[in-house]
């Protein structure tokens, strides 16, 4: 057996003598110092500025819808009303009791200045004349909630339900959203919390309009971070004349940081993803290195790199597939190499 582990042991050693492996051909380009203006990129979704399902409080049969679908209304607006003759006739009754009972109190006082009643008497005439002002007040309540009216500007949805249809509490009527301003919801890294403050500019794209560019501004950061993905959500308010964009769509996020900083920075290609943590192949003495960094801020075909490269290193950025940590390689923008087209 012993003999046998030798054997496919030097069978499996290199013959003295024998030929090194050819340089892999890559294309590296040199890390450069340029001033940045700080960013940092995202990915984030569009919210309405204020949404709400329309729906009844009590159950009661449509006899009013006061809008058009897709329409757009005024806070305050009616949109749907309710059959209200039970109600109204409850408000009637309530009425009614309240005059019979305040009626009786105001006896009840004159009564009681000429010592005929009790102060327990008129204390009870007294309670029963403000149980009848709550029970009238009650009733008006419910007749109020037969009329469905707008609690914001907005545009109305599509109806859920017809003329003449029964519904239940709670039941879907119709959406109305705010869609002048909308929200832009994003995450941003917790290693970011220090960049992060209220006020600043964020830039976005999306699919429904990729030529165009949309602005907003962060006006709320939540206070604690995510316990699963260690990050930070953040809200930021943007303009929507003409009100192209609409809620749920995707977007590219562009936060504008302060300030403008000389930084290092290489192409995106370069960086080699594996895990939780990114790495280049940096070029030395011939071979590729792989090295640990440390992103920073980015910008289109560019990322800054905060720690692992230093201005003038040779980093890859085609052909990292190929290689491994020491291979030998050449190619174009290799100094002192061989270049291969």
């Amino acid at each position: 057996l012993a003999l046998l582990m030798a054997g496919a042991a030097s069978a499996q050693a290199p013959a003295p003598g024998a030929k090194k492996p050819p340089p892999m051909p890559v294309k590296a380009v040199a890390a450069k110092r340029v001033p940045l203006s700080p960013s940092l990129s995202s990915i984030g979704g569009l919210i309405a500025n204020e949404a709400v399902v329309i729906r009844p409080e009590i159950a009661g049969r449509i006899i009013g819808i006061h809008f058009n679908e897709g329409q757009r209304v005024a806070k305050g607006a009616l949109l749907v009303t309710l059959a209200a003759q039970e109600l109204q006739a409850q408000v009637a009754e309530s009425s009614a009791e309240l005059n019979l009972v305040q009626g009786r109190y105001v006896r009840a006082q004159e009564l009681f200045k000429k010592n005929f009643i009790s102060q327990q008497a008129l204390d009870e005439a007294r309670e029963n004349a403000m149980r009848a002002q709550a029970q009238l007040e009650q009733s008006r309540a419910r007749l109020g909630k037969t009329e469905l009216r707008a609690p914001f500007s907005g545009q109305i949805g599509l109806r859920q339900v017809s003329l003449g249809a029964v519904v239940q509490p709670g039941q879907d009527i119709v959406r109305l959203d705010d869609i002048d301003t909308l929200k832009l919801e994003f995450r941003v890294s917790e290693s970011q919390l220090r960049h992060i403050k209220i006020g600043q500019n964020v830039g976005l794209q999306v699919d429904a309009f990729p030529d165009q560019h949309f602005s907003g501004q962060v006006y709320a950061i939540e206070p604690g971070v995510d316990e699963k993905s260690r990050s930070l959500l953040l809200r930021a308010r943007v303009p929507n004349p003409g009100a192209k964009l609409r809620p749920g769509l995707f977007a590219r996020v562009t936060l504008q940081l302060e300030g403008t900083a000389e930084s290092i920075v290489v192409p995106e290609q370069a960086i080699v993803p594996k895990g939780d943590k990114v790495f280049v192949y940096r070029v030395v003495n011939g071979a590729a290195q792989l090295t640990p960094v440390t992103l920073g801020a980015r910008r289109p075909g560019e990322v800054a790199i905060e720690s692992g490269v230093n201005a003038g290193d040779l980093v890859i950025t085609e052909g990292q597939q190929k290689i491994g940590p020491g291979a030998p390689v050449a190619g174009t923008g290799l100094r002192r190499y061989r270049a291969i087209p």
